[in-house]
């Protein structure tokens, strides 16, 4: 399990990666759980909100961004 506080000192590209694994690992979660083979379930849970906390960060990110850009052009 990642912490936000533990993605935001990853650089932009060790973000993206993160976040097509974690993706990845959902998808295949949410397959076995179709199929009646996911023993765990409680980690489909934890995976989602993990895809979450690294799309904030993301987020935070673009917006921190937008907002230096802003004040340049003011």
């Amino acid at each position: 399990m990642t912490t936000a506080r533990e993605i935001r000192q990853l650089t932009e590209s060790e973000i993206k990666e993160k976040l097509d694994e974690a993706k990845e690992e959902l998808f295949k979660l949410r397959f076995q759980k179709s199929t009646g083979q996911l023993e765990n379930t409680a980690r489909l849970r934890v995976v989602r909100r993990e895809v979450a906390r690294i799309k904030t960060v993301l987020r935070e990110r673009q917006l921190a961004a937008q907002i230096v850009q802003e004040e340049k052009n003011a």
